[in-house]
């Protein structure tokens, strides 16, 4: 077994498929200037003929990943446009009177180096989109054909260096069985896309698989652990076939409960809503069960594009999400950038620790008019259903009335205009700093609801950046600092009878459930594939034991006894359930 970093979760077990390096030997070769008019048409058609093929792609694509997935390409377009591109190319050919091919081949590793020494993620991800839009131009060039994959009647695990988003297009889904890939991470276009495919994918694994593997070789793969195994024996096959059906079956015997209320055995409810990121991912999660969104995270509107989104097209897109939840609500978070978030069309200046500057809030609040497009927006789908607004980032009262008065600003804006909106919409903010926990009450008069972000709440609290994998033990949100915050924000926000919602990684996570059900939190929201499995738990557990059990939390001092009180009860809860 080797271990690499699961990336798109679910089981695959077949034949590998090696996907050769999609890396292209190009011989340097000498021009005349009187060539130089030839090699630049030969750019030219080599672009448009790669622009065409993109948005061939977009178009097969969104009738199998839906729209929003589909703008990852917008980004590729964007670069065959990019005047600074082409201007590398031109200068290359002129200056040192190269052809066309070699002047975009060096053209492409100059970007690609560039990109790849930067130490934000995201960033470093954007040359696999540099490398693979300057690999198609180049096939153009040298006239090379499409690697042939295996037919239809053969499903494969795909395995290679990396694969990028336009390979990942090319893939007929059902007859994927799975990907594997030597570098790459969970942030990246092809793992956004991997998820929206439903293709199990393990990223990492540089270094952990022999060289020697080949086409044709048998291998396994959790796209949830990362785990991959060469070669497995029979047994483990075995285990895993199990493995897989039960998870598939456990699926299915869940949909019965998608319309049951979530409501205990002794009447407490909870709301369970979904996180979105678009369209798509809201009609799995209404599949899976929820009737709310508790979390859109409106940045992926900004992103792989090249330019901010005009108000109309905000508009169209939160009219779209709340039309179609019929009568069920959506909290609206505003833009959420910087940290591990950012805009290719939007320069934001190198930080020495991003995660704690330039970001979310602080961006509206300094584009103000870039905060407002998207405010008004917000507010004109609020005639369509139930929106509630929601700010990221919050650290004190003054951000929350600042963000406020330009509320009001647009509102005045559309109501000159003779334009409706929801005069009474509910406008909340994120606990996801020890800041605001600390000031939660003060913060509670301010707003009409809470919803913490746990994820970045433990990162804060502890000083552990999630993302470092030296550290990423210490990241633990059963820490028992973090429990106390939990409880001091819930209790602000009954003080001053506001609701409260809980939207981070913890929101789904089974274990935390008796903590919730005794805080009394009004809404948890998660990804779609929790819903379900946490429903079964909830309408199955007592409000009275979970507050017995989370006693016993209280009153621990380290994270393991804590963990295992939550483990007993689960055990306990488990031996009940099944007689």
């Amino acid at each position: 077994m080797t271990q690499g970093i699961g990336a798109s979760s679910g089981i695959a077990i077949g034949k590998s498929f090696v996907l050769p390096n999609w890396e292209f030997e190009v011989p340097e070769q000498r021009i005349d200037v009187a060539d130089f008019a030839r090699e630049f048409e030969r750019v030219y058609e080599g672009i448009r003929t790669s622009k065409d093929e993109i948005n061939q792609i977009k178009d097969e694509l969104k009738e199998t990943v839906g729209e929003e997935e589909t703008q990852i390409f917008d980004a590729h377009l964007a670069i065959l446009d990019d005047p600074v591109f082409m201007n590398e190319i031109q200068g290359i050919i002129q200056r040192q009177y190269k052809a066309a091919e070699v002047a975009v081949k060096e053209a492409i590793d100059h970007f690609v180096t560039m990109f790849d020494l930067l130490e934000d993620d995201y960033m470093r991800e954007r040359a696999l989109d540099i490398k693979d839009v300057g690999n198609r131009l180049l096939k153009h060039l040298l006239g090379v054909p499409e690697i042939q994959l295996p037919s239809d009647t053969q499903p494969f695990i795909l395995v290679a260096k990396e694969i990028s988003p336009s390979q990942l297009a090319h893939l007929n889904p059902e007859n994927v069985l799975g990907i594997v890939t030597l570098s790459g991470s969970t942030s990246s276009h092809s793992a956004i896309m991997a998820r929206a495919l439903g293709i199990p994918l393990v990223v990492g694994m540089e270094g952990k698989i022999a060289e020697s593997l080949v086409t044709g070789q048998t291998i396994l793969i959790d796209g949830s652990d990362g785990t991959v195994h060469l070669d497995p024996a029979e047994h483990l096959i075995k285990r895993y076939r199990d493995m897989q059906y039960k998870l598939i079956m456990a699926q299915e015997q869940l949909h019965h409960l998608a319309d049951h209320e979530a409501v205990t055995t002794d009447g407490q409810f909870i709301k369970l809503a979904a996180n979105i990121s678009s369209v798509k991912e809201l009609e799995i999660a209404l599949k899976g069960g929820a009737q709310d969104v508790g979390l859109f995270r409106t940045e992926f509107l900004y992103m792989d594009r090249q330019e901010f989104p005009t108000e109309e097209e905000q508009f169209l897109v939160y009219r779209k999400v709340v039309e179609k939840l019929h009568g069920g609500s959506v909290v609206i978070r505003t833009l959420d950038i910087g940290g591990d978030k950012h805009l290719d069309y939007y320069d934001m200046e190198e930080e020495e620790n991003p995660f704690m500057g330039y970001r979310a809030i602080r961006v509206s609040l300094d584009q103000k008019q870039l905060f407002k497009t998207q405010l008004r927006a917000i507010l004109r789908a609020s005639t369509y259903g139930t929106i509630k607004l929601m700010y990221p980032f919050i650290t004190s009262v003054n951000e929350v009335r600042a963000a406020n008065a330009l509320l009001e600003e647009a509102k005045d804006e559309l109501m000159q205009e003779g334009i409706a909106f929801d005069a009474h919409l509910a406008v909340g903010i994120m606990i996801e700093v020890p800041a605001a926990v600390m000031i939660a009450n003060h913060l509670a008069k301010e707003v009409d609801f809470f919803s913490i972000g746990t994820n970045d709440l433990v990162q804060f609290t502890l000083a552990v950046d999630r993302m470092n994998e030296r550290i990423a033990d210490l990241y633990d949100p059963y820490h028992p600092a973090v429990i106390q915050m939990l409880s001091f924000v819930v209790e602000a926000a009954k003080r001053n009878e506001i609701p409260i919602s809980v939207c981070g990684e913890l929101a789904g996570d089974i274990r935390a459930l008796p903590i919730w059900l005794s805080l009394g939190v009004d809404s948890l929201s998660m990804s779609a594939h929790s819903i379900l499995p946490l429903k079964e738990r909830l309408i199955h557990s007592s409000q009275l034991e979970c507050k017995q059990v989370f006693n016993e939390v209280s009153l621990s001092v380290t994270s393991e006894e804590i963990k295992v009180i939550l483990t007993e009860y689960m055990d306990v809860f488990e031996e009940t359930a099944n007689g």
